[in-house]
């Protein structure tokens, strides 16, 4: 793929959940590609770094400070976005969290309150506030981070897994209703990324070794590794560019061949 077939310049990017992981790749990415970012998280360490990394490396940026659960903030770094640029022409919709791992009858309810809270609502309440930005301009492009746990069960996972379903179920919404207006939604489905995240859940699944866990999972997945986050924003920026100009309403599988095979690790993580 050419380059500059992923050129961003002039282009505005907000990318929620920006201060680590999938969302700071992310704004990397769009920032190499020539765009304007706003970096928005509730991380204000970890937000301020992705940002000033930004600006160390040539690239324009600015860090908006948001808990995504909450209607002003999320108004709050849309406006900031119009503020200083004018505009919004890409949005990852990324933030979310993993919640703890039990099983569905020990699972916490405040715990499945803050996972829903943040995966479900946090990205709604950014479609909601972005949106209208975008059908005003008649132009624009939102990937909503989803997961294979948004197609596949994980045991242990429930409140992430509804979540993510719940993301997918969004993000189809929302691309029918506003196809014709030159504004597109999809999903990105990461498998297994190598982040914070994931090491977290091995950690939670076998706190005596969770590099046995890590182990096994990359063993079941048929390309033996974890995905990058490097990766993840591969394919979020291909679907914000020209080059995705008919896909609308889609989720795209990023998982090293994780679904393609079945329930291999689920039976890994179980074992």
């Amino acid at each position: 793929m050419d380059a500059m077939e992923l050129d961003f310049t002039g282009k505005v990017a907000v990318v929620t959940g920006a201060a680590n992981g999938i969302g700071r790749a992310s704004a990397l990415h769009f920032a190499k590609s020539g765009a304007r970012v706003v970096v928005v998280d509730r991380d204000v360490a970890g937000g301020e770094a992705s940002a000033g990394i930004i600006r160390q490396q040539g690239g324009e940026a600015r860090f908006v400070a948001a808990d995504v659960t909450q209607a002003a903030d999320v108004a709050g770094y849309v406006k900031a976005a119009l503020d200083a640029y004018g505009r919004i022409d890409c949005f990852h919709n990324n933030a979310g969290i993993e919640g703890a791992w039990k099983h569905t009858a020990q699972y916490d309810e405040a715990m499945f309150d803050q996972v829903i809270a943040v995966n479900v609502k946090g990205v709604f309440l950014g479609l909601r506030h972005v949106l209208p930005v975008m059908l005003a301009q008649k132009s624009g492009a939102i990937v909503n981070t989803a997961s294979v746990a948004g197609l596949v069960a994980t045991p242990g996972m429930p409140a992430y897994v509804a979540s993510k379903h719940a993301v997918i179920g969004l993000t189809k919404t929302a691309a029918g209703e506003v196809a014709k207006s030159g504004v597109r939604v999809n999903a990105v489905c990461p498998g297994p990324v190598d982040t914070r995240m994931i090491h977290s859940l091995e950690q939670m699944i076998n706190p005596a070794d969770p590099a046995m866990v890590g182990r096994r999972y990359q063993a079941a997945i048929p390309l033996g590794r974890y995905v990058t986050a490097d990766e993840i924003a591969a394919t979020v920026l291909f679907l914000c560019s020209d080059l995705a100009a008919a896909i609308t309403g889609a989720q795209y599988v990023v998982d090293g061949g994780r679904t393609a095979t079945g329930g291999a690790v689920t039976q890994a993580i179980e074992r």
